[in-house]
């Protein structure tokens, strides 16, 4: 029979080898695991506001995105007024969302102009703030969700329209980059929607450091005209001003594709611009280490 010290000094052998034993088992499968990854799916689409008959429109957009199902919607140009229900709500009510809309007209205004997302799922938080200048009547809204285990901010907005408003749209950015600053708290984030430039244009330079184009990461000899989130129905010039951004070094970038790219079986567009389906990976936080070992001594 083994005495007292002798059985504490195998539990001790015992303690003292069992790190050993699962850094080797590390060490064979290559180093320890990589983390956890979880992959989120964003939409993003101008809405054409109620123009060329939104209730046939509506119909060929509702039916893309229920058999797509993606986790977020970025929707720009949403409307409503005496005669039409908040778009955003209302496709939110048919898919089964959460919407979160925001805008610069007061709740007591009938007709209310601006950008909305839609979620899966209840967001953790949301928010907005304007930008400058404040003639433009222009925002940003952020909801904070869930991507597996592990946060994800999602900052939406349209910024202003005009060919020459280049000053215009980097001082929107610029109030855009601040609030995702002050919001964030540490996860990883998109920036998403209609910025009315190319993301290599000049105001759009401030993204380059942190951020990286989800469609030129994947696409980047596509010709302009495929590439165009502007529906050549409408537009003669090629553009693509409709952009996923994903913060570098938090979030992949995994596959990218142009929806609503022709119209329906009556010759119905669903707006006057394409839209933008991004999947990516997000990388989850990592567990908290369980305790190591409980050594004993003996004296």
């Amino acid at each position: 029979m083994a005495t007292l010290p002798r059985l504490l000094a195998r539990l001790l052998l015992l303690g003292g080898l069992l790190p050993a034993i699962a850094s080797a088992g590390d060490a064979a499968d290559g180093g320890p695991a990589e983390p956890a990854r979880t992959t989120f799916t964003l939409v993003t689409l101008n809405l054409y506001h109620d123009r060329d008959d939104w209730p046939r429109r509506r119909v060929q957009i509702v039916e893309t995105l229920r058999r797509l199902q993606p986790d977020a919607i970025a929707l720009q140009e949403v409307l409503q007024h005496e005669g039409l229900p908040n778009q955003a709500a209302w496709l939110a009510r048919e898919l089964g969302y959460a919407s979160h809309f925001v805008t610069t007209d007061p709740p007591s205004h009938k007709r209310r102009y601006g950008n909305a997302v839609l979620t899966r799922g209840s967001p953790l938080e949301e928010g907005e703030t304007l930008l400058h200048p404040l003639e433009d009547h222009r925002t940003a809204g952020f909801v904070r969700v869930m991507a597996g285990e592990q946060p994800l901010n999602l900052y939406f907005t349209h910024l202003y329209w005009a060919p020459d408003g280049a000053a215009t749209r980097a001082q929107q950015l610029a109030d855009l980059l601040a609030y995702v600053e002050a919001t964030a708290d540490g996860a990883p984030s998109v920036i998403v929607g209609d910025f009315n430039a190319d993301a290599g244009a000049p105001e759009l330079a401030a993204l380059l450091p942190g951020w990286r184009d989800a469609w030129a990461a994947l696409h980047p000899d596509t010709p302009a005209d495929a590439a165009s989130t502007l529906n050549p129905a409408y537009f003669t010039v090629p553009a693509r001003i409709d952009h996923v951004f994903l913060e570098r070094g938090r979030l992949q970038p995994l596959s990218a594709e142009l929806l609503f790219t022709a119209p329906d079986a009556d010759g119905v567009w669903a707006s006057d611009h394409r839209g933008l389906l991004v999947r990516f990976s997000v990388e989850e936080a990592p567990a908290t280490p369980a305790p190591g070992p409980v050594r004993l001594r003996t004296l």
